[in-house]
């Protein structure tokens, strides 16, 4: 991927020097990535079940902190390491893209914040764990990660590259802009009257529109910067592929429980991001009015 020299965003907000917040996860509903994958990996390497983790970080006990928690001040210090540079890269590369996009369709473009951070950290949604992933959180408008997580990708799911890394942050802008289209808002109201099963196939597409709106995002970026080298779309893929629910569930258990997916299949999450980097266009991207994702 060609992202050295480009505009860096000033929107991020560095608190890897804060520490262990503390904490559950709660207090509001965050959309994260690597929800499923980063509970499987903590049950790999720390014997912590997987259900105990993902009920954490769906909404379990413990998790009161709210906004005023995260409104401290924004640490917009410049880290000046590789990985930093490049976060900081994709992110203006994201606010470049869909501030033109909003603009072309008569709307203004408002980018989230990115947090880096160590550990935990408290947000409108919670308290942010490592173990959460990637995630926004849609209260407070801010995409959080802790960068270990690109390890775990390369080192347990065996994804590695620069565009792979540029995907997850895509994915998590793309939901930020489903909160800016009024998408999740209308979600959420739906979902009072599910059943969890039906909570869940809604979650899933909630995640292959996000996925599909990373694509759009490559597509544009591509166009205007030419950011994209032999393999880049190859590693994204192999990022949906490794944290598809099937994928993931075959790894952990040896079998599948359709059901409970919540962010989608293998299959369906390269189907998706194919979608929006092939096509380029939003409304390709409607995952909610298809029969067959």
């Amino acid at each position: 991927m060609k992202w050295e020299g480009n505009r860096e965003s000033d929107n991020v907000e560095d608190r890897r020097s804060d520490g262990d917040g503390g904490g559950g996860f709660g207090g509001g509903r965050s959309i994260g990535l690597g929800t499923i994958a980063i509970a499987l990996a903590a049950s790999y390497f720390f014997g912590i079940s997987p259900t105990t983790i993902l009920s954490l970080l769906s909404g379990g006990p413990g998790g009161q902190q709210q906004s005023q928690q995260a409104s401290g001040p924004n640490r917009t210090a410049r880290a000046e390491d590789p990985q930093t540079k490049f976060v900081r890269t994709v992110l203006a590369d994201t606010e470049d893209v869909w501030t033109q996009i909003f603009r072309v369709n008569g709307k203004t473009y408002a980018p989230p914040t990115l947090v880096l951070f160590s550990g935990a950290t408290p947000t409108a949604c919670g308290t942010g764990q490592t173990a959460s992933g990637p995630f926004y959180c849609p209260g407070d408008r801010k995409v959080y990660i802790d960068l270990s997580f690109y390890q775990l990708m390369q080192q347990r799911f065996h994804v590695s590259g620069e565009f792979a890394q540029a995907y997850v942050i895509a994915h998590e802008v793309g939901h930020h802009v489903q909160n800016m289209m009024g998408i999740m808002d209308k979600v959420n109201s739906a979902e009072r009257q599910m059943s969890k099963a039906q909570k869940n196939a809604m979650s899933v597409r909630l995640e292959l529109q996000a996925d599909c709106l990373a694509g759009v995002w490559a597509f544009h970026a591509n166009q205007a910067r030419s950011i994209l080298e032999q393999g880049d779309v190859e590693s994204a893929l192999n990022a949906a592929t490794a944290i598809g629910d099937d994928a993931l569930q075959k790894q952990e258990q040896g079998y599948v429980v359709p059901d409970s997916f919540t962010h989608g299949t293998s299959a369906q999450r390269v189907r998706w991001f194919k979608q929006g980097v092939s096509s380029g266009e939003v409304k390709s991207c409607n995952t909610f009015e298809v029969k067959t994702l």
